[in-house]
Parts: C-alpha cells; structure tokens; sequence
C-alpha cells in the first residue's frame, strides 16, 4: 500500500526562521507544530508556527525526496517558492487544517 505526504515550510511572526519538514498527515503536523507538542523541537523553541508552503505528493518517498532537495539548496530557494504560492506569507492553516 502506499501512502501520499507533503513537505512544507513553517515560520515565525516576523518570518526570520525557516523551517521545512515532510509529514504523511499535514493537518496533524501542522497542528502539532502550533501547538508545541514537542516542546523542546526546533518548530517550538523557534515559535515557528506559521505554515507558509506546502506541497503533496501521491507517494511519500517522493516527498521525502523533495524534502532532501529543499534542505539542500538555500534560503533564497525556499523564499521564492514561498513568494510564488503565497506572495503575503499568510498563515495557510485555515486551508490545510479540515482536509
């Protein structure tokens, strides 16, 4: 059986803090990245808490592997991905959080 995932960007309130992350459930992982469930992980002392971008895939290998990719390259990179789904940086919780 395989399963789809999504890799994503979260941010804090003045978006100096970037951090990309993959997951097999985006809603819960978002949830849980708003919510400091891992009180000591880098989402949580970082406050980033802002879903700024996301991207799905049908088999979670292939998110992994744009995850890998992401990490790889710089922030620049990851800014203009932003910039090019979501130009304001909103918070895109309420479009994700009832898939």
């Amino acid at each position: 059986m395989e399963y789809g995932g999504c890799v994503y960007i979260m941010t804090n309130f003045h978006n100096t803090v970037l951090y990309t992350g993959v997951t097999s459930n985006l809603p819960n992982r978002i949830y849980q990245h708003r919510t400091k469930e891992f009180k000591t992980s880098f989402t949580a002392r970082y406050n980033c808490d802002k879903l700024v971008w996301y991207e799905c895939f049908s088999r979670i290998e292939d998110a992994i592997a744009r995850e890998k990719q992401l990490k790889a390259g710089n922030r620049k990179r990851k800014e203009d991905l932003i910039h090019a789904m979501n130009p304001h940086w909103n918070d895109l919780w309420e479009e994700v959080k009832m898939w």
